[in-house]
């Protein structure tokens, strides 16, 4: 009897949802991973708790408010620190202390808690320590990735670090209301402290880490120092206009602290519309990492930075004409799933382009621009929408960040040729 025909090859199907390559294929990546998601609820958590018992313990807003300014600072002076600290020692054993640190002080908050010591001034000053060790974690956890995934495995992996961000914001919060309620604020600090375990062992089952292995000048190791960092940055246009382009959405076209405005003048709404608006570009962020797996095809990464940030600044304009709810949110959503997709090309290129010596330092940078970035677009669009008009400061936002995405393009074509087979700083 004839033999049966051999089918022919399957097509190799295009992937949508995200890659999860990485923690299929390497155990030390996959154990960072899960202990770094379990611990950002945890600290997600704590904020939602920290916010509650301060305004328990004061009755005001304000103060609330102050605990994310003793954050903020923190955050700001020693992240741009951190990331010169990592570049100079093993980065296993800063993640180590820096995650150490952040246990204890979780620990601490619940024994406030437990003593019933109503004082903020405690609080602000654990809250502060905690953006210390945060932001000495953060750099050099980052800049662990390229040391554990090959070059075309960053993608999915950041695409992953996303994923977990979004499901931290999403459900932290939550959940730290929720034990709050029902077994008092030691129960989110207990909780946030035992999701830290995850996260320190994952770090300790990690190779070392020693600074610029592979690559680093002998020099750069025995004095990394902040200033050379930037001075790197400086004469590095690809990097550089990694965060330019971020800078251009974050400070020209962030719209949220203008959502208690237009929840009521737009939509007629209250704190619930307040929070939808803000929920949903963090629902967006997070469908953009679920759907992110043909992010890794994409050479063209530097193009599609601008595209993605454009496309966030379009969405943005196009929110500020709606004045239907349903449209307002799937905008907003929009932007945050646009927001994502320039996210993971440029953490991509940051790691692909720079040296092993240098990456703890820009990663400290890219903490910084993270950071200060809203806040500084939040003083810029409460200023023009007090001057003018909500409207006018939404609409002008998303059309400012296109028109300056545009000129970058224009003025920075090795930007838009950047190929991620061959990535040049």
């Amino acid at each position: 009897m004839p033999a049966a025909p051999v089918p022919p090859a399957a097509p190799r199907r295009r992937r949508l949802l995200a890659d999860i390559t990485p923690l299929r294929e390497n155990a030390d990546f996959r154990r960072l991973w899960f202990g770094n998601t379990i611990s950002y609820i945890g600290q997600q958590m704590t904020a939602m708790a920290v916010s509650l018992q301060v305004y328990a313990i004061t009755g005001s807003s304000f103060y609330v408010g102050l605990v994310g300014l003793c954050s903020l600072v923190p955050l700001i002076v020693f992240g741009l620190y951190g990331g010169a600290v990592a570049d100079a020692v093993d980065r296993r054993r800063l993640g180590l202390v820096s995650a150490t640190g952040s246990f204890v002080l979780s620990a601490a908050l619940a024994a406030t808690a437990l003593a019933h010591l109503r004082i903020v001034g405690v609080l602000y000053a654990i809250v502060a320590l905690q953006a210390v060790c945060f932001a000495m974690n953060s750099p050099a956890r980052a800049s662990m990735t390229p040391r554990l995934l090959p070059p075309a495995q960053l993608p999915a992996a950041n695409a992953l670090a996303s994923l977990a961000g979004g499901v931290g914001q999403m459900t932290g919060p939550m959940l730290g209301g929720v034990f709050v309620g029902l077994w008092g604020y030691q129960a989110a600090y207990l909780i946030d402290a035992a999701a830290f375990t995850a996260s320190l062992y994952a770090m300790w089952r990690l190779p070392a880490m020693l600074p610029g292995e592979g690559d680093a000048d002998p020099a750069v190791r025995r004095r990394p120092s902040v200033m050379e960092g930037l001075r790197y940055l400086a004469a590095r246009p690809n990097l550089r206009t990694t965060f330019v382009t971020d800078l251009c959405a974050m400070v020209l076209a962030q719209p949220r602290v203008l959502f208690p405005a237009v929840a009521g003048l737009w939509y007629g709404g209250g704190t619930s519309t307040v929070g939808l608006l803000a929920a949903a570009p963090a629902v967006g962020a997070l469908l953009g990492s679920v759907f992110s797996g043909w992010l890794g095809r994409v050479r063209r990464q530097g193009f599609a930075v601008l595209l993605a940030v454009g496309s966030w600044g379009a969405a943005i304009a196009v929110f500020g004409l709606t004045r239907n709810l349903l449209l307002g949110l799937v905008f907003l959503a929009l932007a945050g799933c646009a927001d994502t997709v320039s996210m993971v090309f440029r953490n991509t290129m940051l790691q692909s382009a720079a040296p092993d010596d240098m990456r703890g330092r820009l990663q400290g940078v890219f903490l910084v621009v993270v950071v200060g970035g809203p806040r500084l677009g939040d003083f810029l669009a409460g200023s023009a929408a007090d001057l003018f008009t909500p409207t006018a400061a939404v609409l002008g936002g998303g059309l400012a960040c296109i028109a300056a995405i545009t000129l970058i393009g224009l003025f920075q074509r090795g930007f838009i040729s950047y190929d991620a087979g061959r990535p040049v700083a």
